[in-house]
């Protein structure tokens, strides 16, 4: 790639699809880390704001992507990444990324999107049944294209999207193989340390947080809204009485505990763990504790969020100029692509 600091830092490409305001799991599973890697000078991060895949399970709602495009942005300044330091654009801003897919989709078979287990996951929890549309069904391929657009050497992702790395490593290899060339470059997902944020469960302890499943705690949600949340929160359905023996084990409280508690909290977590399984440790109790380990953690988000929300003028700069930024990278490597492949007629 073209631009020295291209070629002496490492690439690194994450992003979210703008399908509603973002939650904890995004923020234990993939936020944190991005601001952690904006500040090593020997990163270059893109952040991509992903309408066109979100629009492939909500094409029918324009309207809704459009609206959280700005809730993902405020999010993601929130928390603090800095347009100074990370590309933050959006995907339908960028139209060599789709020449992309379509390349790499001659490369893929049906068979093996169908072996894709993120994507079966996915279908079963939308309800799809056979009438899955194409484009979602595709959209691994997509990613592919937007992973190696910028020739992205590391991805920050949650456990879940493994497979999505593991797919896009095999196009990678069938395209250097197919074309004899070395132009593009295969990706390695960074994976949460912490296991438990890996993939955070939902407030009802039934599956992954997720905003269609409503059982979230949302970084734009106040102190009210997450103190009630907090207190709907799933815990063990047998410690009925304060003095009844508790489970720990699937006890979403706990688990908020183990994900959110810093290096000081440990001791006093532990001794609660004990003191719950042992009896005599109430839910209500446990809860406020995490409330408050909850609160420590997101109150400076929510008052940064509130100051960017007062102005979407800017947040509507930043995107633009970072889109054109982002776009001139992946016009370069469609080149590389064409030109490998011996379609760059007129060149």
């Amino acid at each position: 790639m073209k631009g020295n600091y291209m070629t002496t830092k490492e690439i690194v490409l994450t992003g979210d699809r703008p399908t509603g305001k973002l939650h904890l799991g995004h923020y234990v599973g993939s936020l944190k880390n991005r601001v952690h890697l904006q500040a090593n000078s020997q990163n270059k991060l893109f952040v991509m704001i992903a309408d066109q895949q979100a629009l492939t399970d909500h094409a029918k709602d324009p309207e809704k992507i459009r609206k959280s495009l700005y809730d993902v942005a405020l999010d993601y300044l929130a928390v603090g990444l800095d347009p100074k330091l990370a590309t933050l654009f959006v995907q339908s801003q960028i139209p060599e990324l789709a020449e992309l897919t379509m390349y790499y989709m001659n490369l893929v078979s049906i068979a093996r999107l169908h072996r894709n287990p993120t994507v079966k996951t996915e279908i079963e929890q939308k309800g799809y049944g056979g009438s899955v549309p194409t484009g979602f069904f595709v959209y691994p391929i997509s990613q592919a294209s937007d992973i190696t657009a910028f020739k992205a050497m590391k991805v920050p992702v949650g456990n879940d999207q493994k497979p999505m790395i593991e797919q896009t490593r095999e196009i990678v290899r069938s395209f250097n193989y197919t074309y004899q060339t070395n132009v593009l470059v295969e990706p390695k997902g960074l994976y949460p340390d912490n296991e438990a944020a890996g993939r955070l469960p939902g407030l009802d302890g039934n599956t992954k947080m997720s905003k269609s499943l409503n059982n979230g705690i949302f970084l734009a949600d106040d102190a009210n809204t997450l103190q009630k949340k907090v207190m709907s929160m799933y815990t063990d359905p047998n410690h009925v009485r304060v003095e009844d023996p508790g489970q720990i084990e699937e006890n979403m409280v706990f688990h908020y505990l183990d994900v959110f508690g810093r290096a000081e909290d440990f001791k006093q977590i532990q001794a609660m763990k004990e003191h719950y399984q042992h009896g005599g440790l109430g839910d209500v109790k446990v809860k406020r504790y995490l409330l408050e380990i909850l609160n420590r953690e997101l109150e400076p988000i929510r008052k940064k969020r509130e100051m960017y929300a007062q102005d979407l003028g800017e947040i509507t700069r930043i995107l633009k100029k970072g889109s054109k930024q982002a776009q001139a990278v992946v016009a370069q490597t469609l080149s590389e692509v064409k030109t490998a492949m011996g379609i760059n007629y007129f060149s």
